[in-house]
């Protein structure tokens, strides 16, 4: 496999945007080499510059439920485009959109559109902390919310610590009012909420966390979460930017049966436009400019041509629940075999899967929290990686980041990728 057009590209690329990419993951620094360039896609397949063909597994992280260039979604898209790209005013497309999400999600009652999962949770956030004139706010470790100030924060030395800054351009005074906790770990949330008493607005978190990797909540956490959000006044937000409409019809919240008091949203609403949107209790969106005082706007919200592209995906989602039965079996398909492979190889690994969501980790420790993936073998996944994308199967070129399946995969396609992880395994054990 030669990717010559895409190295000269990154060559190129480098010169005019900060680091070659757009969005960091998508430089490769984590797995080694260069980026692969795509030039085209359909189905369950990815095309590069160079004519290489991969097997797709992570969907423009999320959104290409269906696959690449969905028939019902182009056939929608081609009949809005003579009707203009974007008028910066009301349309009935986000009436009827507003009206599919809150029928679809348990706790939405109302909801406002916004332009990327990173407004949404800013937004989301802004208006917890103007519903409960509280400053503070609870995140975990490992779990990404965007690239809002408030979300760059790491822990410190300790679980019940105030964060410090993780990035560059971040103040203290934002990260002062940013607590973390382990992901997965009450305990240490409700000392943070017992020694910040009646100040934290807001606890965010992804239900089902996919950028450490894909790490499940133990099995009574959300529960925990809810309860002490009830007992202090506090607005439980669940991020399901990945997790919405693609676990469940409504989402992780309906999945495990735990409804937040917020819900951020993205990546499938837009069909793979961009887009987000963020919606919960009535009583508190209505805190939202005009209706209220807290301020949020934009004047592509509600776009027409993402709007349209989401009604598509969600009304097949909706009419089509098969969808998920099939995506958790693709799932398991897939898993089971590559486990059969590890386990031949007396290789150590942990993987982790909820319906079309999973991550192998190469370690021998079970991985609930940002901690426990950071014992992973980076090095060992680098050569996996390189190993998985000269058979073409294009993963995500980071250990802690999910892997998210399409309906485009069939059972034939699955098989395929066991095979070549099989390959792949055997080649680095000669190594």
């Amino acid at each position: 496999m030669t990717i010559d057009k895409s190295r000269s590209l990154f060559k190129k690329a480098n010169e005019f945007i900060p680091g070659g990419v757009n969005s960091p993951v998508r430089a490769f620094k984590a797995v080694g080499g260069d980026p692969v360039f795509i030039k085209s896609a359909k189905g369950a397949y990815l095309f590069d510059e160079d004519g290489n063909k991969y097997i797709e597994l992570i969907n423009s992280w999320g959104p290409m439920i269906l696959g690449h260039a969905n028939e019902e979604i182009e056939e929608a898209l081609r009949g809005a485009i003579s009707s203009s790209f974007s008028f910066g005013a009301p349309t009935r497309k986000e009436v009827e959109m507003a009206e599919l999400i809150a029928s679809m999600v348990p706790s939405i009652e109302k909801v406002r559109m916004v332009n990327s999962g990173t407004e949404a949770t800013m937004s989301a956030v802004r208006l917890a902390r103007g519903f409960t004139s509280r400053n503070k706010i609870i995140k975990y470790e490992g779990c990404y919310h965007g690239h809002g100030d408030s979300f760059l924060i790491a822990a410190g030395s300790g679980v019940v610590t105030m964060g410090a800054p993780d990035s560059p351009g971040v103040t203290q005074g934002v990260a002062n009012d940013t607590l973390t906790a382990p992901f997965n770990d009450l305990e240490a949330t409700k000392e943070l909420i017992d020694n910040n008493k009646d100040e934290i607005a807001a606890i965010i978190l992804e239900p089902v966390v996919g950028n450490m990797g894909c790490v499940l909540p133990k099995e009574g956490f959300l529960e925990g979460l809810r309860k002490l959000c009830d007992d202090h006044g506090i607005i439980l937000i669940f991020d399901e930017v990945m997790t919405g409409f693609r676990l469940a019809k409504g989402g992780a919240q309906e999945y495990f049966g735990v409804k937040p008091d917020l819900t951020t949203l993205g990546k499938i609403i837009g069909g793979g436009m961009p887009v987000g949107a963020y919606g919960g209790r009535a009583d508190i969106m209505d805190y939202v400019s005009p209706s209220g005082p807290v301020y949020q706007a934009g004047t592509l919200s509600g776009n027409p041509m993402a709007m349209t592209a989401g009604l598509a995906m969600l009304n097949h989602l909706n009419n089509h629940p098969e969808v998920y039965t099939q995506l958790e079996a693709t799932a398991k398909r897939i898993t089971s075999g590559i486990q059969s492979n590890l386990d031949a190889m007396g290789l150590n690994y942990t993987i982790n899967q909820i319906g079309s969501m999973f991550s192998l980790f190469f370690t021998d420790v079970k991985v609930t929290n940002f901690e426990e993936a950071k014992t992973s073998d980076t090095e060992l996944f680098g050569k996996y990686f390189k190993g998985m994308l000269e058979k073409g199967i294009y993963l995500a070129p980071s250990q802690y980041e999910s892997l998210f399946l399409s309906t485009s995969i069939t059972d034939e396609i699955a098989d395929q990728i066991v095979l070549a992880n099989k390959e792949v395994l055997a080649d680095i054990l000669k190594q």
